[in-house]
C-alpha cells in the first residue's frame, strides 16, 4: 500500500539522553534501548471515516518518538497497518450504500493527505490487511497446528479462535482482571458470549465465509481474518519476533494489543513481543471522548478546508501530554495559532539569543516521556527573549527553526 510523502528532517549537532517512555505492561516510565535500528509498530486506521483529532493526536505522539530516535542516530523501521477489511468498514459501507473497497480506498487516501499535512514522518512500510491476507492465514494455520488455536464446534461456521491460555502470559500487557477483559471484549468488537469458546476472551482468528460477506480462499477454508491477528502477522513478518515499541490509543490496550501480542508470542515463544507498550490518551469534545460511535468528531480535513494551518493543529494537540485524556476547544487552537505567530516572528529576526540551550531543553523534555508541554514552554521562553531583542547570535534564529522542526515537527517558515 502506498504511504505518504515525507518531509526533510533537519540534522542537529550533538545528541540528547536516551528516550524514556511509559510502558503499559509495567506501569512505569522506562528507558527505551533500541539497537542501531529501532523497531516500531503503530496500529493504523480502519478506514470507514476521515481522520479525526483523536487519530491525529496518536500519530503525532509516535511521530515524536520517530523523530527523537532519529535525532539519537537510530535508523527507525516503522510499520503501520490499515484495517481495510473488518466489521465496522462493512457496516458503514452497507449503511451508506457504498462499496466497501471504494470506501476504504477513499478514506485511506484522505488519511494520507492529513498525515502529510500534519508533517508526520511516514512509516517505512504501510500495509493493508487485504494485501496481507495470505500471510495472516499462514500464521493462523501455524497457531492451529501448534495447539494455540482451535475451531469452534459449529457445523455451519467452524471459525478459528485463539486459546488465550496458550502462552501462560495472557493479561500481562493490559494487567486487567478477567471481569474487565470480558467487558471490554464485549464493548470493542469481541464475542465473549459465543457458545463453544474455551474462554470468553478467546479472540477470533479466522471467520468462515458468511453469505454476502467478502472472503478469501486459504487452507483454513474460505473466509477472512480477525482483527488482532492481522497486526501480529504484519509486525512479525517485517520487524521480527520482538520489537522495541508497540503503540496506539489507550482504547487498544485490550483486547487489541493484548491479543496481538499473545498471537505473536504463541507462534515464536519470545516474550514479551514488545519491549514497550505505549498508549495515548483520548481527545474529547464537549466533555466526551471523541469517537465515531458518538458522532462528536472534529476532522483534520475539515480544519484544513477551513484554512487552519496544520502546524497550529499539531501545536495544539501536543500542548497537552500524550498520555492524558484532554479536550479539544476553539480556545486551544487559538492559543496554538498565537504561539506559532510569536515563534515565527522570533525566527524571522536577524539575530537572537543562542539556541544551544533551547536544543538541549527540547531534547531533555522529549526524552522525558514526551513531555511536550515543557518543550513548548522552552520554545516560548526562547522566542520571548528573541522578541525582546536579547541576543546577538545571527545563527540562532535558524538553529531554533531547525530544532523545532526536527524535534517537534513544526515548520516555522
Amino acid at each position: 500500500m502506498q504511504t505518504w510523502a515525507s518531509v526533510d528532517l533537519p540534522t542537529l549537532e550533538g545528541s540528547g539522553p536516551p528516550l524514556r517512555l511509559y510502558d503499559t505492561s509495567t506501569a512505569r516510565v522506562r528507558p527505551t534501548a533500541p539497537g542501531e535500528t529501532a523497531t516500531m509498530y503503530v496500529c493504523g486506521i480502519t478506514p470507514y471515516d476521515a481522520t479525526h483529532l483523536g487519530h491525529a493526536a496518536t500519530y503525532l505522539a509516535f511521530d515524536l518518538v520517530n523523530r527523537y530516535w532519529r535525532d539519537r542516530g537510530h535508523t527507525v523501521h516503522y510499520v503501520q497497518n490499515v484495517t481495510d477489511i473488518d466489521e465496522p468498514l462493512l457496516e458503514r459501507a452497507e449503511r451508506d450504500q457504498d462499496d466497501w473497497v471504494v470506501l476504504g480506498m477513499r478514506e485511506t487516501a484522505l488519511f494520507r493527505e492529513d498525515m502529510e499535512a500534519l508533517r508526520v514522518l511516514p512509516p517505512k512500510e504501510y500495509v493493508g490487511a487485504v494485501e496481507a491476507i495470505p500471510e495472516i492465514a499462514e500464521l493462523v494455520e501455524k497457531l492451529l497446528a501448534g495447539g494455540a488455536a482451535y475451531r469452534i464446534d459449529d457445523p455451519e461456521y467452524p471459525d478459528v479462535y485463539f486459546d488465550s491460555a496458550a502462552t501462560g502470559h495472557f493479561g500481562y500487557e493490559s494487567t486487567y482482571d478477567e471481569e474487565t477483559m470480558v467487558r471490554l471484549s464485549r464493548e470493542r468488537g469481541g464475542d465473549p458470549d459465543r457458545p463453544g469458546k474455551r474462554n470468553p476472551v478467546d479472540a477470533l482468528l479466522w471467520r468462515m465465509e458468511r453469505p454476502g460477506e467478502p472472503a478469501w480462499d486459504s487452507d483454513l477454508g474460505r473466509g477472512r481474518p480477525g482483527w488482532h491477528v492481522e497486526c501480529a502477522a504484519i509486525a512479525l513478518n517485517r520487524l521480527g519476533t520482538q520489537i522495541d515499541l508497540n503503540g496506539g490509543g489507550s482504547d487498544l490496550i485490550f483486547p487489541h494489543h493484548e491479543c496481538g501480542a499473545a498471537h505473536a508470542e504463541a507462534l515464536t515463544g519470545d516474550h514479551p513481543f514488545a519491549r514497550h507498550y505505549t498508549h495515548t490518551g483520548m481527545i474529547g469534545l464537549d466533555g466526551e471522548k471523541m469517537s465515531k460511535s458518538r458522532g462528536n468528531l472534529v476532522f483534520v480535513s475539515k480544519l484544513r478546508a477551513q484554512g487552519v494551518d496544520p502546524n497550529a493543529v499539531r501545536a495544539a494537540l501536543i500542548s497537552g501530554h500524550y498520555r492524558e485524556d484532554r479536550p479539544w476547544t476553539e480556545a486551544l487552537l487559538a492559543t496554538a495559532e498565537a504561539r506559532l505567530a510569536r515563534w515565527r516572528e522570533a525566527v524571522s529576526l536577524a539575530a537572537g539569543p543562542s539556541a544551544e540551550g533551547l536544543v538541549a531543553a527540547l531534547r531533555e523534555h522529549i526524552a522525558d516521556d514526551l513531555d511536550t508541554p515543557r518543550a513548548l514552554a522552552a520554545v516560548d521562553a526562547w522566542a520571548a527573549h528573541a522578541l525582546e531583542r536579547r541576543g546577538t547570535d545571527t545563527e540562532a534564529p535558524g538553529n531554533a527553526r531547525e530544532a523545532v522542526d526536527a524535534l517537534l515537527g513544526i515548520a516555522l517558515p
